[in-house]
């Protein structure tokens, strides 16, 4: 008994100029020209970004210095905020980089699958690290809360 199917037999041979386009494609080449091409532009944009951060930093100095008490903790969780803008531009840049430098769509597939679970994982760190900040804001606000009405309580007392 034959375990052959003449109608998929037919429908295979119909695709099979689509099937073999198809695999032909995951291992299509980028040009050497245009992997450069972007590499420079991502080096260029990473130096602009760098620059704006540079100056951001010089603003927030300034506001800081000009300002006392208790914006100083605003100013730490404003260059908190430019600081993690800044590292996820270098990410973005690095990534960019990196796929650039992919000589096939696979390669490139790979490479951006590494690339968003490593962004997963910087934001999971993040969202643990404010949690654990703000938890401790609360608590010191608390704190001083009950002590200045415990000042004012054993006042009037």
């Amino acid at each position: 008994m034959s375990t052959e199917n003449p109608m998929l037999n037919s429908v295979k041979e119909a695709f099979a100029p689509v099937t073999e386009a198809f695999k032909n494609f995951q291992n299509l080449e980028v040009p050497e020209a245009a992997r450069e091409f972007v590499k420079k532009q991502a080096e260029t944009a990473k130096e602009r970004a760098a620059d704006f951060y540079a100056g951001s930093e010089k603003a927030t100095d300034a506001i800081e210095s000009a300002v006392a008490g208790s914006v100083s903790e605003v100013a730490k969780i404003s260059r908190n905020i430019q600081q993690a803008m800044y590292q996820d531009a270098e990410a973005f840049f690095a990534g960019i980089d990196k796929l650039a430098s992919a000589k096939s769509l696979n390669e490139a597939v790979q490479i951006q699958s590494d690339l968003l679970r490593s962004r997963g994982e910087v934001l999971v760190s993040r969202a643990k690290a404010s949690t654990e900040y703000l938890s401790k804001l609360v608590t010191e606000s608390a704190k001083s809360a009950q002590d200045n009405f415990t000042k004012v309580y054993s006042k009037s007392a």
